[in-house]
């Protein structure tokens, strides 16, 4: 019998509103990275689609919005996500919050596929990709925490976080500990990456590495 392979799927959200800036340049090396694995990847700069924050269920979504194409069209049926974000204040941008608290108007009672939505936001492989100006690495904790609580409540793995440093456009390319490398090989390897994240009763080896 033939089984027809067909390739992963992977939604990079970029949640800051510069195309030239230090998030865009993680998230191209990302694309690069998904496409030497033979990932087929899209590209998606949130303000595109979100000119709002989430309402009363009441009421409709602010005109000419595109949240429901990209939560419905382009984050569900993806395999995985990965989000690119710049801090500001410790967190991740308002672009990128809204896209969380935006998807409640599709998971919620009122919406009538809630159900199927459930079903589809499970499982997915996700990553981060930060960019601040600070190289403290606790910088970032507040993003990577949401991220990491997100995935486990929706049953998903985290299994990849790229930090890099640089406050002028592009500036990250020169931060030394290449960040656009390891974002590139986060792309390259987001559905092969091991990934563990055990209780006190799973089943495991006593080696984390085979061999």
């Amino acid at each position: 019998m033939n089984t027809l392979h067909h390739p992963k799927r992977l939604a990079v959200m970029v949640g800051s509103p510069r195309r030239d800036g230090n998030s865009a340049a993680l998230a191209q090396a990302i694309i690069a990275g998904a496409a030497e694995a033979g990932t087929l990847a899209s590209l998606h700069f949130l303000d595109d689609y979100i000119s709002g924050f989430l309402t009363d269920e009441r009421q409709t979504p602010p005109p000419g919005d595109r949240y429901a194409e990209l939560f419905l069209e382009h984050f569900l049926p993806a395999d995985g996500a990965i989000f690119c974000t710049p801090v500001y204040w410790y967190g991740m941008s308002a672009q990128s919050k809204a896209f969380f608290d935006r998807s409640f108007s599709f998971y919620s009672n009122a919406y009538p596929q809630a159900e199927q939505v459930h079903q589809r936001m499970r499982g997915k492989r996700i990553g981060l990709a930060v960019a601040s100006e600070e190289t403290y690495p606790g910088a970032a904790l507040g993003i990577v925490h949401q991220i990491q609580e997100f995935s486990r409540y929706t049953h998903s793995e985290f299994v990849g976080l790229v930090h890099g440093a640089g406050n002028q456009r592009g500036e990250i390319a020169h931060d030394p500990r290449n960040p656009l490398l390891a974002a590139r090989e986060l792309g390259r390897e987001m559905f092969t990456r091991p990934y563990s994240d055990y209780r006190m009763d799973s089943p495991r080896s006593t080696q984390v590495w085979p061999g």
